[in-house]
């Protein structure tokens, strides 16, 4: 199973970027899938879930309402759009999928991740 992030880079504040991630190896239709984000000496945060349905999705209070996480199951691919960013949006991003159906918070629920794409935002 190998996930792929892709879609990080620089830009500047106020502005937007879409990160996807494409999952190999199985499909994860029943499967929740997630971001999360870290920077240097801090844990891994949670910044947004979406079911396996896609009809439940969960963000973290810092970016809810600037990014929205989506998913394609044909595709087996989860995207986060992300707008309005802000200097403190700066880390490397993760995507991950959960070992189950329903949105969790938690990286332990997470099984599967990814190698982690870098976005910076400069202010």
């Amino acid at each position: 199973v190998q996930l792929q992030a892709s879609g990080g880079g620089l830009v500047q504040a106020g502005g937007s970027l879409r990160l996807s991630c494409a999952a190999s190896g199985r499909t994860f239709r029943s499967n929740a899938m997630g971001w999360f984000r870290q920077t240097p000496g801090k844990e891994r945060e949670f910044v947004a879930a979406i079911s396996w349905s896609g009809g439940t999705t969960d963000y973290a209070d810092s970016v809810k309402g600037r990014f929205t996480i989506s998913r394609d199951n044909a595709k087996n691919m989860v995207n986060l759009q992300m707008n309005s960013l802000k200097a403190e949006d700066t880390a490397v991003y993760f995507c991950a999928v959960s070992a189950r159906g329903s949105v969790d918070r938690g990286p332990s629920w997470y099984s599967y991740w990814g190698q982690g794409t870098q976005v910076t935002v400069s202010s």
